[in-house]
């Protein structure tokens, strides 16, 4: 039974990783967003359940992700939307700290939907435009 899970697990963990392998920047964005959201989802549901361990450790690997996406901002190209993107992860972030902290769930909710805000609109960008960077 363990060596059935073992290799579900490593074949859940494969598509991701073909997928990075052969992924456009734009894509890999787009990745990230869907991991930090998959992850606080699940924090969201270790806290209703009162698992602290997977609660804290999915907050902090969704704070790492959307770290990554704001150490990706590029401000001289952004200008004031790259400052403005800036300021909100940095919201996002201690959202989830209190959030942890504080068992709120709504807290987690509340950056899951600013999260998918801004990949709906990274999700809009046309093609054309994708490729023009």
């Amino acid at each position: 039974m363990y060596a059935m899970r073992r290799e579900l697990n490593q074949y859940r963990q494969a598509g991701p990783i073909a997928e990075i392998a052969v992924a456009d920047p734009h894509r890999l964005t787009q990745m990230l967003f869907e991991g930090a959201l998959e992850r606080i989802a699940v924090a969201r549901g270790a806290m209703m359940q009162g698992n602290v361990p997977l609660k804290g450790q999915k907050i902090g690997q969704a704070m790492d992700i959307i770290e990554g996406l704001r150490g990706a901002l590029d401000f001289e190209r952004g200008g004031e939307l790259a400052a403005n993107l800036d300021a909100l992860y940095d919201y996002m972030i201690r959202r989830l700290v209190t959030g942890n902290a504080r068992n709120e769930p709504e807290a987690l909710e509340e950056v899951s939907t600013l999260l998918r805000e801004i990949k709906a609109g990274w999700d809009g960008i046309p093609e054309q435009m994708r490729k023009a960077s």
